[in-house]
C-alpha cells in the first residue's frame, strides 16, 4: 500500500478529520434521523473538547509514554535515529529540505548520546513526499554541520516505522549489529521499539521528548489547538500498534 493511501486512511480515522466527519454526519441525520442524530453531534462536540482539552491530551499521552523509560545504564553496539519528517523548501536555507522541528531533537539526543558513548550513527528516513533530498540525508547534514558528529550509515529508502526497522536491519547486519540504541520520541517508543525487535534487533531503548506541563490550572481544562496534534499523534500509534499486531498474525 502507498505511502498516499497510508496516510489518507489515516487522515480520515484520526482527529480532528474524524470528529468532524461524526458532526456532519450528526447534523446530516438531524432532519431524517433525529433520534440518531443528536447523540451523534453531542458525542462529536464532546470528542473534539476533549481531543483539544491539555488535561486529556497530555495525560493519554503519559499512558502511552509510560510504556518505555529512560536511557539507564545499558550498552548497545550501534545508535539508531528514527526521522520524523521534512522541513520543505526552508527558506533561511536557500530553499533546501532540511530536519523538521520533530527531527530536531532527537538529533540533538542523539548526538548526546553519540558523544557520551563513542557508538556510530545510523540515520533513517527516506523521501515519502517524493522529496529532492531524503530524511536520513537531511539528518546526516544536520549532525555533522550543526553538531559536529559524523554518521556512519544513512538508510534512505524506507517510507514507515516498519519500513526502517526492516531497511536497517539489513544494513546493520552486514556489520555484524545486532544491539542498538533507538532514539525516537517517547510516545513514539513503543511501536517503534516493537516493530525494530520483531525485525531481529535488540533494543535498548533511548526515549526523549517525553510530554510534560509546567502546572495544571484552568487553562489545562480548555480547548487548545496545539492539543490536537497530541490527540492526533495518540490515535495515530495506537492505530499503529493494532496494525502490526494483526500484521504479525496473518503473515
Amino acid at each position: 500500500m502507498s505511502w498516499f493511501v497510508t496516510n489518507t486512511i489515516a487522515a480520515l480515522l484520526l482527529p480532528p478529520l474524524s470528529l468532524l466527519l461524526l458532526l456532519a454526519l450528526g447534523l446530516f441525520l438531524l432532519y431524517r434521523r433525529r433520534r440518531f442524530a443528536w447523540p451523534l453531534i453531542a458525542s462529536a462536540f464532546l470528542l473534539l473538547w476533549l481531543a483539544a482539552t491539555p488535561y486529556a491530551a497530555d495525560g493519554a499521552l503519559h499512558l502511552l509514554e509510560a510504556r518505555t523509560a529512560t536511557l539507564g545504564k545499558q550498552d548497545a553496539d550501534a545508535i539508531v535515529i528514527l526521522g520524523g519528517g521534512t522541513y520543505f523548501h526552508a527558506p533561511e536555507y536557500g530553499g533546501q529540505d532540511t530536519i523538521s522541528v520533530q527531527t530536531l531533537p532527537r538529533l540533538r539526543y542523539g548526538a548526546r548520546l553519540q558523544r557520551a558513548t563513542g557508538k556510530p550513527i545510523l540515520v533513517t528516513g527516506g523521501k515519502p513526499l517524493g522529496n529532492s533530498l531524503s530524511e536520513a540525508q537531511q539528518m546526516k547534514d544536520a549532525l555533522e554541520q550543526d553538531f559536529q558528529v559524523q554518521v556512519r550509515w544513512i538508510e534512505d529508502s524506507s517510507d514507515n516505522t516498519y519500513e526502517n526497522a526492516y531497511h536497517s536491519q539489513r544494513m546493520l547486519q552486514a556489520d555484524g549489529i545486532r544491539r542498538i540504541y533507538l532514539v525516537t520520541h517517547a510516545w513514539h517508543m513503543p511501536r517503534a521499539a516493537e516493530v525494530f525487535r520483531r525485525a531481529g534487533f535488540e533494543v535498548v531503548e533511548a526515549p526523549m521528548g517525553f510530554t510534560t506541563r509546567y502546572r495544571t490550572d484552568l487553562r489545562t481544562f480548555l480547548p487548545d489547538a496545539d492539543n490536537l496534534r497530541d490527540s492526533k499523534i495518540l490515535v495515530h500509534e495506537l492505530i499503529g500498534l493494532l496494525w502490526y499486531r494483526v500484521k504479525s498474525i496473518i503473515s
